[in-house]
Formats: structure tokens, C-alpha cells, sequence
């Protein structure tokens, strides 16, 4: 009998170690899902697909877009609400363009070309320590 405890204890440590390795684990989250990064059907589109994912460190956005047509940069806040592209924090033309989110807090991205990020092509995300929190981050 006390072997068994034994064998399962320690199954039961080895379920809680890989649940927590599991947690840990980075994600990719394709923006858009099967709509990709485009002028969105509705000005609501990306902030209804940023509550429907939890964003933590050291996770990956793929950005799938038409070459030519969209671009994706990171940007302030402020140029988020601004829709200003002037000084970006970082700007790709290719697709898929892959950012890795290295910092918790907001992160806010838009698409440069003409007036796609006035039409809502803009995300805006919370990074969160653990998959256990928000990562929505709603408009103000």
C-alpha cells in the first residue's frame, strides 16, 4: 500500500510539473485567424479576436497579409490612436511577418499603407505573465 502512495505521488508531481511546463510555453497566435491581417468587415473585428486569445511573454503574432497591399508596425499608444505611422518601433512589408512579444504591458500594432489603420486595421494587445490573466485590451 505504501508503494502505491508512493508511485502515486509522484504521478501526481509529474501531472503538476508538466502542467506547468505546458503553461510556460510559447504560442503562436495568427492575427485574424483565417482572415488575416486585412481591412477589417467591421470596425470591432480585432478587438473581438484579441479577447478570444491570451497573450503572454516570449509569444509569437503572425501577421498574414497580402504583399503590397497591408504592411504591420508596432507602434506607441499614441500613434495607435493617432493612426500615425511616422515613427514606428518596427515595420514589416512581408508576409507573414512575425513579431515575438519580449515585454509584458500594451502593445499596439497597425497597418501603414493609405487609410486601413483610420478603417480599424489596428490591433492593440495585453501582455500578461501567465495565461491566466486578460489580454484583452478594450478601447478606451
Amino acid at each position: 500500500m505504501a508503494k502505491l502512495k508512493s508511485i502515486l505521488l509522484l504521478l501526481m508531481a509529474m501531472v503538476v510539473a508538466s502542467m506547468e511546463f505546458h503553461q510556460s510555453a510559447a504560442r503562436e497566435h495568427v492575427v485574424g485567424d483565417s482572415f488575416g491581417w486585412i481591412v477589417p468587415p467591421n470596425d470591432d473585428f480585432y478587438i473581438i479576436w484579441s479577447l478570444h486569445n491570451v497573450f503572454t511573454f516570449n509569444d509569437a503574432l503572425i501577421f498574414n497579409f497580402a504583399n503590397g497591399s497591408h504592411t504591420v508596425a508596432e507602434v506607441t499608444k499614441e500613434a495607435y490612436q493617432n493612426c500615425d505611422a511616422g515613427n514606428p518601433i518596427s515595420l514589416h512589408t512581408t508576409s507573414p511577418a512575425r513579431f515575438t512579444i519580449n515585454s509584458l504591458g500594451n502593445h499596439f500594432y497597425i497597418c501603414t499603407i493609405g487609410p486601413h489603420c483610420n478603417s480599424h486595421q489596428k490591433l492593440a494587445i495585453r501582455v500578461t505573465p501567465t495565461a491566466n490573466n486578460s489580454s484583452a485590451l478594450l478601447p478606451h
